[in-house]
């Protein structure tokens, strides 16, 4: 017998997960859990493979390799990766929405929701002929499908406009019906793939509403791919970040925005956007630590949702011909903020004695760029002086500057002043 499964407990497992179409990995061990009853949010840059992920969950595709673990109500847990596609949302209970709104535009939006609810209609015929003859179960089916489609629309605030054709809906408000539909085939998993697209503030805040009461009257698990920012920081419980087909992030929404590896991949577009964006958020020590300007150059572009390459230079297999597929040097912005803060071979945890030295009497170094060097290890003058060639390179990349150690001879000066005991 299956044990019931508690609330929080994962609704969803996904485990080694990659998925490569020929020579490009779209997504490379991935691992992550959503838990029962919350919003989980998937996020991340163009072509991070994002609703690459969606697609296997879903089975539009079936991956190279992992395994997804779906576990429903009743405890029964189905492997998501072995079942036919049509059978994801007809056993596992698992219902999505799409990028592009693909709704019956000619249809009423009381017919869409009817449409969604067409198995367990058919079902009450018989499969035959029985429905056009007032069969008892039919008619009894027909009215509950009637009074939860009517039940969706009006928790979508579309309830007047139930006879009207949806493609007579604004925008925002077939975004809602999408949902409402799908809500329609009671799933256990809603998986949304980026509803908030193109939606203006109000619209965006209706549709928070909307899935707020979704996770708060029906249970459902909610997972979203989202780029609105907002709309990801106040409902989602959980955020997974994704770069190159790689996780760089996952926690709650608090530690994910001020992650400075997600700010670096994702938010990272210049620096004048990651600092409003950090400002509105009051997150000054962040806005410290991130302060280099990405590499558009080696970014994917705006098409390239499916042609994600690994996070290291080379993607680790060979496409048919033998040959290695190779990903630019520094691609990824989370691995270069690595690379920064664990580069400086001088680091220690903590100033010696409990405290500092005054490293600001070195010319160069002012106030900033003292607090930047605390935060990467380096806190006396003796370690300035031990520097290597590449303990400068890569502090020189760090602060921004190019050549300027060099010029000013901090490492001489640190030398001198480490001589003397700091003194002038």
């Amino acid at each position: 017998m299956n044990a019931v499964p508690a609330m929080n407990d994962p609704i969803l497992s996904v485990d080694h997960l990659s998925m490569k179409f020929g020579g490009l990995v779209a997504i490379g061990d991935l691992s992550f859990q959503a838990r029962r009853g919350e919003i989980t949010a998937l996020i991340g840059p163009n072509g991070a493979g994002k609703t690459t992920v969606f697609n296997c969950i879903t089975g539009f595709y079936k991956p190279s390799e992992g395994m997804i673990t779906l576990t429903s109500r009743s405890g029964k847990q189905f492997l998501l990766e072995r079942l036919p596609d049509f059978q994801i949302p007809a056993k596992a209970k698992v219902a999505r929405t799409f990028q592009n709104i693909r709704l019956f535009s000619g249809m009423t939006l009381l017919e869409n929701l009817l449409v969604a609810q067409h198995n367990k209609l058919m079902k009450a015929s018989g499969y035959t002929v029985l429905g056009l003859f007032g069969f008892s179960g039919y008619r009894k089916a027909s009215a509950e499908s009637m009074e939860l489609a009517k039940h969706w629309l009006e928790k979508a605030n579309l309830i007047d406009r139930a006879d009207d054709p949806a493609g007579d809906l604004p925008y925002g408000a077939q975004r809602r019906l999408e949902i409402a539909r799908a809500m329609c085939t009671g799933p256990e998993l809603l998986c949304l793939d980026e509803p908030a697209a193109g939606l203006n503030p109000r619209e965006s805040l209706a549709l928070n509403e909307l899935l707020i009461d979704i996770k708060a009257t029906t249970g459902t698990s909610i997972l979203l791919i989202e780029h609105d920012m907002s709309v990801v920081m106040q409902i989602s419980d959980h955020v997974v970040v994704l770069e190159y087909g790689r996780k760089i992030s996952d926690g709650d929404p608090t530690s994910v925005k001020t992650d400075p590896r997600v700010i670096a991949a994702y938010l990272g577009v210049d620096d004048t956007e990651v600092t409003d964006v950090l400002a509105e958020v009051a997150e000054d020590r962040v806005i410290e630590k991130f302060d280099g300007e990405p590499d558009r150059a080696h970014g994917p572009s705006d098409s390239a949702s499916m042609m994600a390459g690994a996070v290291s230079d080379t993607i680790g297999h060979s496409d048919e011909a033998g040959e290695t597929v190779k990903v630019s040097r520094g691609a990824s912005k989370a691995a270069q903020y690595d690379q920064r803060v664990a580069a400086l071979s001088t680091a220690i945890a903590a100033p010696r004695g409990g405290s500092a030295d005054e490293l600001t009497r070195i010319k160069g170094i002012g106030p900033v760029n003292e607090r930047k060097l605390h935060e990467h290890g380096i806190f006396h003058f003796d370690q300035i002086a031990a520097w290597t060639q590449a303990d400068v390179e890569a502090a020189e990349a760090y602060l921004e500057f190019d050549g300027r150690i060099g010029r000013e001879d901090w490492i001489g000066q640190a030398k001198a002043f480490a001589k003397s005991g700091g003194a002038a």
